[in-house]
């Protein structure tokens, strides 16, 4: 069959990759624009390779549109004359225009157990919300997001310590199979399509840089999926707020959550040292357990053990919590 590659970042890579190693032709690639540093992103997603440089370097055309949706990306699309839009993390909803360019429309290879998870981010969602399984589902496409019928579906547990990017990763090699499959049995015929239980859907809205700070006053647990959630972007974040200083931003990269003993305080709370010799920082939650840093990342410095950062820093009536905490008035 023909074939036109939709997508961007890791997880779409493999699925391209298989593509191209198959008896099929693939006669396109349309992936995001190419952004500038610190230009607004195209997607969250992490890049490795880069589809735009798996293609070159075969020689499949690029088309990168800031919209599949015009009268040219449609023009594009027909001008290939593609059997198949094979689409993985492209990032835009395909008009009935587009997927009317194809003989056998589109699929979709998504990153979670649909209809759970629609949207943007079903992988950094699943972990939030403490899921102990997600998995890849390929759909057949329609204009309605990631709603269309599903046509194979295998789902992967999520380790205790797996962060959105690694689990991104694993859930990308799981798809590439998946979707080669079903694009196979395609090229022969038909392939059953189940339509998906709509009462059950939920959403996976696009992460904002937002989403990562640290509400302390959640459950431990819930606070430690969100610090894995949150990687490799936008990042979980709090700020620590010492007497006399103006607040500290830090990126919390590992954490867990450990038990409280012996310790009254607030949500946001570091609790007391128990001695020089066994330094630690946890911080104080609303379930009245604690969350243990593990790694931090100060503003304008490396990336350093907990450890490191509290014989830096004099703990002493110190807190965390947003920018714009105070002195916690009337509170301390």
């Amino acid at each position: 069959m023909r074939l036109v590659m939709m997508g961007t970042g890791t997880f779409a890579e493999p699925t391209f990759e298989a593509l191209l190693g198959s008896s099929h032709q693939v006669v396109g690639l349309v992936t995001q624009p190419d952004r500038a540093t610190g230009d607004k992103r195209g997607s969250t997603r992490q890049v490795g390779k880069g589809m735009k440089e798996i293609a070159l370097a075969r020689a499949i055309p690029v088309f990168q549109p800031e919209s599949i949706n015009t009268p040219e990306g449609v023009q594009q699309l027909t001008a290939w004359q593609p059997d198949l839009l094979v689409v993985a993390a492209y990032g835009q909803i395909l008009s009935k225009d587009v997927l009317a360019t194809t003989k056998l429309g589109g699929i979709n290879v998504h990153a979670s157990l649909l209809p759970k998870y629609r949207g943007a981010a079903p992988v950094a969602w699943a972990i939030y919300n403490g899921e102990a399984e997600t998995g890849v589902t390929i759909i057949r496409m329609s204009t309605a997001l990631d709603a269309g019928d599903i046509l194979a579906q295998e789902a992967m547990p999520i380790g205790e310590a797996t962060t959105a990017g690694e689990l991104e990763t694993w859930l990308g090699r799981l798809g590439a199979g998946m979707m080669l499959d079903v694009v196979n049995q395609l090229a022969l015929g038909p392939v059953l399509a189940i339509p998906q239980m709509k009462g059950q859907a939920t959403k996976a809205p696009k992460l904002t840089k937002e989403h990562g700070l640290i509400d302390w006053s959640r459950p431990a647990q819930a606070v430690c999926n969100q610090i894995r959630a949150m990687q490799p972007w936008p990042t979980a974040f709090t700020f620590f707020h010492a007497e006399q200083k103006l607040p500290l931003r830090l990126i919390i990269f590992k954490a867990m959550s450990v038990p409280l003993v012996n310790c009254d305080g607030k949500p946001g709370d570091i609790v007391p040292l128990p001695g020089k010799q066994f330094p630690w920082l946890q911080v104080i939650t609303g379930n009245k357990e604690a969350v243990q840093i593990l790694e931090l990342q100060p503003a304008g410095k490396k990336r350093m053990s907990a450890n490191e950062f509290v014989r830096g820093h004099d703990l002493q009536g110190a807190w965390m919590g947003p920018e714009s905490s105070s002195k916690r008035s009337g509170e301390r």
